[in-house]
């Protein structure tokens, strides 16, 4: 019998194959059209927090999709990662000095606020139709999460990617978060989560 954790790898690889494989022209041209999508069905508050993430290999580009919610005026924090655990978020606030993050991503220098989001754009490998995702297999989103709920904090959660990353059933593990809105190129899903 294969185990959750088996399982979960190899659906990413393939759901990650899947993403791999699409033309990144194609992948740019959705990006900007996922941000005009978003422009109109993500609200934010004048001067809510959100955070984003710097895109690295085939990830949906969601830099316009941020600079988006900035003009509607929102706060923007990116991931930034602590050590082997842990991920804060700092403020992105233009022209303020970017650092390699690792992972080939990069984010704001150790100077930049931290801040805690009110909406998590979430990067993932793969999901399913009740809100679970598979993320690259570090946990580093879910142990955020779990620590802005230790604060009362209950950040929106968008999970972003593409829809070629859909799976039929993600297997279930106590630690997972699960999410109740995916953003791809079909546009804003929202579901119901169901354990």
């Amino acid at each position: 019998m294969t185990s959750s954790k088996d399982l979960k790898k190899q659906l990413r690889k393939e759901a990650l194959a899947r993403r791999d494989a699409l033309d990144e022209f194609w992948r740019v041209e959705i990006a900007l059209e996922m941000a005009e999508t978003a422009r109109d069905e993500i609200a934010v508050e004048h001067g809510q927090i959100v955070s984003g993430f710097w895109p690295m290999r085939s990830e949906v580009d969601v830099r316009p999709l941020m600079f988006a919610l900035r003009e509607k005026g929102a706060r923007l924090c990116l991931p930034a990662i602590l050590d082997k655990t842990t991920i804060v978020f700092r403020e992105l606030v233009r022209g303020a000095p970017m650092v390699e993050m690792g992972f080939g991503t990069v984010g704001p220098h150790d100077e930049a606020e931290v801040l805690d989001p009110s909406l998590m754009l979430i990067p993932l490998a793969a999901f399913d139709a009740r809100g679970h995702r598979i993320g690259y297999g570090a946990g580093y989103y879910d142990r955020a999460i779990a620590r802005l709920a230790d604060k009362g904090l209950t950040p929106r959660l968008i999970g972003i990617a593409f829809d070629c990353q859909e799976v039929g059933q993600v297997p279930d593990e106590n630690h997972d978060v699960i999410i109740s809105e995916i953003l791809t190129e079909s546009g804003l899903r929202r579901f119901t989560p169901q354990l």
